[in-house]
């Protein structure tokens, strides 16, 4: 199943990708919430995942896949790769850093540039939807609490980034989480651990990676981060 949000800003409306094809669940279910933290605390992926309706052809606006979560974790120097470019020795253990809710984008939004940071970089990579709480959650566990996966573009400020000497600000502009278009749930996927990802800045490739390249794999991060936040 792939859920997508699509609409114009502020008026977004949760939908089911269907080949090209957007069912307005809205219309199946007046009463749903957007696609958020409380769609999946309440059950409604499994209330969804009936409807057979086959969709329609929408030139709407595609919106990012959630809408306004309460924290964006995200992991530094992951891939194995990525860490050799930049001369960086692979990390003992996760390094979390995290983008807040503001920065949430849609997939084909613009990326607003900001007047205090220059060198605006970008980093494709595989975004992890966590279904419901949890604390401590083992390894084993850890798939039991993923709703879906989809992919986001970490923009970074690399000016501001550096000059302060951390990476929170630099990382949480307006519009530099630009995600999408949709949430593919599990069981659509064959392997997480073997998906590939393609960076292109002006028609030129300028990453193209894969999760197996992950120095520590999503169990792991989610057992890691688990440990102390909820």
């Amino acid at each position: 199943m792939k859920l997508v949000r699509f609409g114009q800003k502020g008026n977004e409306k949760p939908g089911l990708w269907r080949d090209g094809k957007i069912v307005d669940l809205r219309k199946i279910f007046p009463q749903i919430p957007d696609i958020s933290e409380a769609f999946f605390r309440d059950g409604w992926l499994e209330k969804v995942a009936g409807v057979k309706d086959p969709g329609r052809k929408v030139e709407e606006r595609i919106a990012s896949p959630i809408h306004r979560p309460s924290k964006i974790i995200c992991l530094g120097k992951n891939y194995a790769e990525h860490a050799k470019e930049g001369g960086f020795e692979n990390p003992e253990k996760p390094l979390i850093f995290c983008k807040t809710p503001n920065a949430l984008n849609g997939p084909y939004d613009p990326i607003i540039l900001p007047r205090s940071s220059g060198q605006v970089d970008w980093e494709v990579e595989l975004a992890v939807i966590i279904a419901k709480e949890g604390k401590r959650i083992s390894k084993t566990d850890a798939f039991d609490y993923i709703a879906g996966f989809t992919v986001m573009n970490d923009v970074s400020g690399r000016e501001a980034q550096f000059s302060d000497s951390q990476w929170f600000r630099g990382k949480s502009f307006d519009s530099f989480a630009p995600a999408g278009p949709f949430i593919v749930t599990p069981d659509e996927i064959d392997d997480v651990n073997n998906l590939r990802l393609t960076a292109i800045v002006d028609g030129e490739t300028m990453q193209d990676g894969n999760t197996r390249d992950m120095i520590f794999d999503i169990p792991a991060i989610i057992e890691n981060i688990s440990e102390d936040i909820t």
